[in-house]
């Protein structure tokens, strides 16, 4: 499909720079086929589904993926670069995005840090061989450290890495560390938060319990890739980049009982929606499943185990947008963007939230 038919006028200030306070307290769009789209809130959510539905949510944790260094060559001047660590390849291995990329190469040598001024760790620096790129700007980068070892020091040199919608209007603050961080987050490894579970609270999800909503956790780990946006003209010509992730065969279990007891899936999230649609057989049976996916959704695609999608409201010419759009159709995607504008939602990562029933949903 023409890229061009997922663009729309979206205000700069309609761009979320802080999250709602409380984090439930967020506006919620509500959004049934054929029906004009209701403004609620998101703690409203029990009280929108059934007992006997299904809430997955992603569980993975953002790590403090930008990394900023320096890169040293014998015949070359030291320079400046920034790292986003976006997918792991081995115990040593991180696939990244490099900038300036068009001042590296394979062989150079990296040292990612600082002078250690202030920090309670006491690794100062991480050193880095540069063993592959790729196209705009990925880069492989072999650590000398490996395993936990890597995590550790990933953890103390690296920064959190916000969206550049974000990070470009404000420099990142201790506040982000709790806000940018779901609230059952478990499994580290994203370097981007899955968006739409920063609002749950602890006393939400004993409401969504209360109320009889089954809550199982699967894990992909989100990557940069997510914020990058779609430059072709046509969606066939995109590349998604892969993330990893996983389903327990306990989650797959408790997910295929549900839809066999006349459950909903009601995916709490993309990334939550990516996963089990990448694990999903044509009958909707859910396997258990883990690896990389790079499963692009766009109009057109069948959806095979979601039945409802919580997500927030995403930017135009997006992946995201496309998804949705596949999701409840383009048109009516269109019309809700368009009264959510209106009405004063807020949009991306901090932004508000809405709740999607696709068409055919049971």
């Amino acid at each position: 499909m023409r890229v061009d038919l997922f663009d729309f006028d979206l205000p700069e200030d309609r761009i979320a720079l802080r999250p709602a306070v409380p984090r439930d307290g967020a506006r919620l769009m509500l959004l049934h086929p054929g029906s004009p789209p209701e403004d609620r809130v998101v703690r409203d959510l029990p009280g929108l589904l059934r007992p006997g539905d299904v809430l997955v949510f992603n569980d993975t944790r953002v790590i403090p993926a930008r990394l900023r260094g320096l890169r040293h060559r014998p015949d070359g001047p030291t320079v400046r670069l920034e790292a986003m660590l976006h997918l792991r390849e081995a115990p040593d291995r991180w696939r990244a995005f490099a900038r300036p990329a068009k001042r590296l190469r394979v062989g150079d040598r990296v040292s990612f840090g600082g002078t250690g001024e202030g920090e309670a760790c006491a690794l100062t620096r991480l050193d880095a061989t540069i063993v592959e790129r790729g196209e705009g700007g990925e880069t492989t980068f072999a650590f000398d450290l490996a395993g936990p070892a890597l995590d550790e020091a990933v953890a103390a040199l690296g920064e959190l890495p916000l969206p550049p919608y974000i990070a470009a209007k404000r420099p990142t603050d201790a506040q982000d560390a709790a806000d940018y961080q779901t609230v059952y987050a478990r499994e580290p490894g994203a370097v981007a938060a899955p968006t739409a579970g920063l609002h749950f609270t602890p006393a939400l999800l004993d409401a969504c319990s209360a109320a009889g909503l089954t809550q199982v956790r699967v894990t992909l780990h989100v990557g940069a890739g997510t914020f990058l946006p779609v430059k072709a003209d046509d969606t066939d010509e995109h590349r998604m980049h892969a993330e990893i992730g996983e389903i327990t065969r306990e989650a797959a279990e408790a997910l295929n009982r549900a839809r066999a007891a006349g459950g909903r899936i009601v995916a709490i999230g993309t990334t939550a929606l990516r996963l089990l649609e990448s694990a999903a057989e044509p009958d909707g049976t859910i396997r258990p499943w883990t690896g990389a996916t790079d499963i692009f959704i766009t109009p057109g695609y069948r959806f095979r185990a979601v039945d409802a999608l919580m997500t927030n409201f995403h930017l135009p010419r997006s992946t995201l947008f496309m998804l949705v759009s596949a999701f409840a159709g383009l048109e009516p995607m269109r019309a809700a963007y368009d009264a959510a504008i209106t009405r004063g939602y807020r949009f991306y990562s901090y932004g508000d939230s809405s709740l999607l029933f696709r068409a055919e949903t049971r």
